[in-house]
């Protein structure tokens, strides 16, 4: 019996940590409302004095609207990140949307502190993502009332298949994932164009004009 005892804990403790939420803050108090002017720290923000908190504090409306619209690519971004919601500090999860017009793309990017789930609630969408290990592409189709994950820090990308307007909520596993667009991340920074030229295999008069579009120097 001792054994059989013994051979349940070792099968579900695993599990059992897994759920546990992945911040310290939520083991410790029910909640930790960020306190965003005394800036963030390698364990989330400091916590809002709880004689404070309000029920404001657990609500936000950011996510109801289009948000502002980024351009080249054509598509509306609204997200629920801890420096806009900071109810989710410390809980491990935070949300977005996204507008997609016809034609509008989400470029390659990742998320290097979480997870995404997208979940369509209109049109039409193209969704992928790059392993790291062999460049494998998975990409779906995805309809209203797909879902599909895009695992930590791996590259990804969707965009509108249809004539009209999709939108996509996608959720996190982080209250800050973080947010990399390549092509920002390439043309957007004061790397000169030469470099880049080199590090990327292109032709330097194209980096040039890829800088020139997306707002980089050098």
């Amino acid at each position: 019996m001792a054994k059989a005892v013994l051979l349940l804990l070792v099968l579900v403790a695993p599990l059992m940590i897994s759920l546990l939420p992945s911040s310290s803050l939520a083991l410790n108090q029910d909640f930790c409302i960020a306190d965003l002017a005394r800036g963030d720290t390698p364990a989330g923000y400091p916590c809002k004095p709880q004689t404070g908190v309000t029920a404001d504090d657990f609500y936000y409306r950011g996510l109801n609207t289009t948000g502002p619209t980024i351009n080249p690519f054509n598509i509306g971004l609204s997200s629920a990140f801890v420096t806009r919601f900071p109810g989710v500090n410390g809980l491990g999860i935070s949300a977005a949307r996204v507008d997609f017009a016809p034609g509008g793309i989400v470029p390659l990017h990742s998320h290097p502190g979480g997870t995404e789930l997208l979940f369509v609630i209109e049109g039409a969408i193209s969704a992928g993502f790059i392993s790291s290990l062999t460049n494998q592409v998975y990409v779906k189709t995805l309809y209203k009332g797909d879902l599909m994950v895009f695992p930590q820090g791996l590259l990804h990308f969707q965009y509108n298949l249809g004539d009209d307007t999709a939108v996509a909520l996608s959720s996190y596993s982080s209250a800050n994932p973080g947010l990399m667009i390549l092509d920002f991340a390439l043309f957007a920074n004061n790397l000169p164009s030469d470099v880049v030229s080199k590090v990327t295999v292109l032709d330097e008069l194209e980096v040039r004009k890829l800088k020139a579009l997306f707002g980089g120097s050098g």
